[in-house]
């Protein structure tokens, strides 16, 4: 999310870890592989999701929240990330300052994460990875209106064409796809307050879980006192509710092997893997219905994206010029 999801915890801030030349082309190679897997499983989310069954969205991002923060803790420590944590925080005026946008980090990643466990369980993954597709063009509308960032011509397009696509639904179904706006705004506005904060992914992330762990542990305690609470109440359910932890966090790691050896375009490109594998499960697994309106919709986002890709492709290749 994700993120899942993002999810969805797919965190775009991470990227600054990316290197401007590759070392030698089998750590290239390493990095392609790691950027696979990472996308890979982030885009299979859908499947593991799908599988609370009976187990209301906003108990699941509870568990999932408790569990990340239990494995992070447990990988950083591994991992000997507790100094490098601590250098991101230097100083009492940076630390307050850190953890404010951690904070801002923390509830949107929530929002963002409990919003697309909610899309996975009432059938609306076609509106998830619609979402995520619009993401990139959300990042660029957002450098734009809030860091005062120049565009080229090209990524102008592909944001009038995200727009045209919104309106298209909405003129045609009636409605607007919350869903996937709502996913959209959270998560690119996540990864504008993570540039913010000078740590890593996975530090970041055990940040944000640790200032949400107060709220999830009182929010499960008074579940558990009025009897609606599902954990424990089968082996699947508790066995999944601990292993959303795991599942959250190994993307994580394989995201942050492709940041160190891979170039920023290309992660961009093996982003859409995500979305892509999201809007297959939504029409092959589950079957979920897909109008001429909202395949419309689609395809000009995906022009756009085209558009956009090429904008970026070109930057980069004067950067490095």
């Amino acid at each position: 999310m994700s993120s899942p999801g993002v999810d969805d915890s797919q965190p775009q801030a991470a990227v600054t870890e990316i290197p401007k030349s590759q070392a030698c082309p089998g750590d290239a190679r390493r990095g392609v592989v790691f950027g696979l897997a990472a996308y890979t499983m982030w885009g299979c989310f859908p499947l593991f999701f799908s599988l609370f069954d009976g187990v209301p969205a906003f108990e699941v991002l509870i568990q999932r929240i408790l569990w990340s923060c239990a494995f992070l803790i447990v990988v950083v420590t591994l991992m000997g990330r507790w100094a490098a944590l601590r250098r991101g925080f230097k100083g009492s005026r940076e630390l307050a300052r850190g953890l404010v946008w951690s904070l801002g980090c923390a509830l949107l990643i929530a929002l963002n994460w409990g919003l697309y466990i909610y899309a996975v369980e009432t059938h609306r993954v076609l509106q998830a990875s619609l979402g995520y597709f619009m993401t990139p063009l959300v990042n660029v509308a957002l450098g734009m209106l809030v860091l005062r960032e120049r565009l080229g011509r090209w990524q102008v397009v592909a944001i009038g064409l995200a727009l045209v696509a919104v309106l298209l639904q909405l003129m045609m179904l009636g409605k607007l796809p919350w869903i996937s706006l709502v996913l959209a705004m959270t998560f690119g506005t996540y990864g504008l307050l993570r540039k913010r904060v000078s740590l890593d992914a996975l530090s970041g992330l055990l940040v944000e879980t640790s200032l949400l762990l107060p709220l999830s542990l009182a929010a499960l305690a008074w579940l558990t006192w009025n009897g609606q609470s599902h954990f424990g109440d089968t082996s699947q359910t508790t066995a999944l509710m601990i292993v959303s932890g795991v599942v959250t966090t190994l993307p994580l790691l394989a995201f942050a092997g492709a940041a160190r050896r891979l170039t920023l375009s290309t992660v961009g490109f093996l982003m859409y893997l995500n979305p892509t594998l999201q809007f297959l499960l939504a029409l092959w697994v589950f079957g979920e219905p897909i109008s001429w309106a909202q395949l419309m919709t689609f395809v000009l986002i995906w022009i756009g994206l085209g558009f956009y890709s090429v904008e970026t492709w070109r930057q980069h290749r004067k950067l490095r010029a």
